[in-house]
């Protein structure tokens, strides 16, 4: 399976938030620390609302947290 067009900076942000963890993230925003790991990790979405609530825990506007890669036609 492809992984999604949308690439994002939450392990940077986490990092300059303290060193948050994933799980302590997860906790903030309602999901689990693995739904964290696999959105950090490219390997899923998020919903358009955690995808809000992440960017909110770190008070950034949700384009510097999520970048939409757009595909090419071949």
């Amino acid at each position: 399976m492809p992984s999604p067009p949308i690439t994002n900076d939450i392990r940077t942000l986490r990092f300059l938030a303290g060193e948050m963890t994933q799980a302590e993230l997860g906790e903030r925003v309602g999901v689990t620390r693995q739904t964290i790991a696999a959105i950090e990790q490219g390997k899923y979405s998020p919903t358009l609302e955690t995808a809000f609530r992440i960017a909110q825990v770190f008070a950034k506007p949700l384009e510097e947290v999520f970048q939409w890669q757009e595909k090419r036609a071949e």
